[in-house]
């Protein structure tokens, strides 16, 4: 079959590398892709919500299949109008993607649907939401949420009122996120580690993939702000089969079955964020594709064919497909950032030692941001490079990413050094 992914990201990346390991692939595009996924398939030169643009390129090519990657173009409905063409195409419609379009969508559906999560109140306007703040216990905690798509950055956890009232300001004063913050979520701050949870979803059928943990603050020791995510490692020993079997029953299923009554049957990847908490995991937020740098790591260690499982998601035929295989062996992405991320940071930096970094056995270097200037690759992104191993051990692993990574120099080139040391502490 041709397949055609969208996107430019390491998750992307991490896609092509897996769906080009299937023997029912013949040919394998993305759009826009970037420098690296440019040596593992074909790139197109259309971004990802040149909506009509890549319609013409799946009809003229016969693409047997399309990914989507990025939340944008599905929040925009890529599929709604991939599917009018009739093209098959793996992720959700426009109406399912508001689950991770709309932060006040998703706390009510998971309301409706009586599914574990912090309490919440909803604000478009600076006094009220601040008040608020100050009317609730000084030893309260809160999480300020953009309303709207922010890029991954448009969470605030904060730790007393005074980083609260800030966080409120930006968004509804300041308008840091523009329309996606013109409207906010205040939720109750809860405790706990988080871990991901991603699942294929064909409407009925649900099946889990193995779990992750990502590491969303800036720096180590989870302090500095939040970003897109800066590492990631699967499995995680927190997340025990028991969790597993629980977040099904107590989440994805109530989830997915309050989509369909209310006419928005979800097809795709259901990611679901979750904090184990005391009380039991509860939802920090659901997304509605792959996330990202989670699927580096989860892909790494997947044996089955991913394209003939989303072939069956978008066909409505998850039921028919074998359970998929893992290697049990963990795997792990740290993420390489340019200077300055997640604020501002210089483009066009040569990057170096990529080859040599090739070399360190059982690892992949996914590439983030970066592109093609001259001949040279250079960073492009605030996240640039996703360097991910596999090993018998996840210190084994570590030891495997952290090597390559050593091997690699651009300006301003920086990582975590701490990705999977909470594995650790179980």
């Amino acid at each position: 079959m041709k397949v055609l992914v969208i996107g430019s990201g390491g998750r992307e990346h991490a896609l092509v590398w897996k769906l080009k390991q299937s023997p029912s692939v013949t040919h394998l595009y993305c759009a826009p892709g970037n420098a690296g996924i440019g040596l593992d398939c074909d790139n197109v030169e259309i971004t990802a919500t040149d909506i009509p643009r890549l319609i013409k390129f799946a009809t003229k090519e016969q693409i047997d299949l399309t990914v989507v990657g990025p939340e944008a173009p599905l929040v925009l409905g890529i599929v709604d109008q991939f599917q009018k063409a009739g093209l098959r195409v793996f992720g959700p419609s426009q109406r399912a993607a508001e689950l991770e379009g709309s932060k006040k969508f998703a706390k009510e559906m998971m309301r409706k649907a009586n599914v574990p999560t912090a309490d919440f109140r909803v604000f478009t306007n600076a006094a009220e939401a601040m008040s608020y703040i100050d009317e609730r216990d000084p030893g309260d905690r809160f999480v300020i949420k953009a309303d709207g798509l922010a890029a991954g950055k448009g969470v605030t956890v904060c730790s007393n009122n005074e980083e609260a009232r800030d966080a409120i300001k930006r968004m509804l004063l300041h308008h840091e996120f523009g329309d996606a913050g013109a409207r906010i979520v205040i939720e109750d701050r809860l405790e706990g580690e988080e871990a991901s949870l991603l699942a294929f979803v064909d409407g009925n059928t649900i099946v889990p993939l193995e779990a992750a943990q990502d590491h969303k603050a800036a720096h180590d020791g989870d302090t500095g702000p939040n970003t897109g995510g800066m590492g990631a490692y699967s499995p995680t020993p927190i997340v025990t089969p028991e969790i597993v079997d629980l977040v099904i029953e107590k989440i994805l299923i109530p989830i997915v079955h309050e989509m369909n009554k209310e006419g928005r049957p979800f097809r795709g990847c259901l990611y679901a964020g979750i904090m184990l908490t005391n009380q039991g995991p509860r939802v920090l937020e659901f997304n509605v594709r792959l996330g990202d740098p989670e699927t580096q790591a989860v892909l790494m260690r997947l044996k089955s064919d991913l394209a003939l499982t989303m072939f069956a998601a978008a066909d409505g035929k998850l039921d028919q497909i074998e359970p998929l295989e893992w290697d049990p062996r963990p795997a792990l992405c740290v993420v390489m950032a340019s200077g300055g991320y997640p604020g501002d940071y210089e483009k066009g930096m040569p990057i170096r030692g990529l080859d040599e970094a090739a070399l360190v056995p059982e690892t992949k270097v996914f590439h983030a941001g970066t592109k093609l200037v001259g001949g040279q690759i250079v960073n492009d992104g605030g996240r640039v490079l996703g360097v991910t191993a596999i090993g018998n051990t996840i210190s084994e692993a570590k030891l495997r990413a952290y090597q390559a990574v050593k091997c690699i120099r651009w300006d301003g080139a920086w990582c975590r050094k701490d990705i999977s040391d909470k594995a650790n502490r179980y």
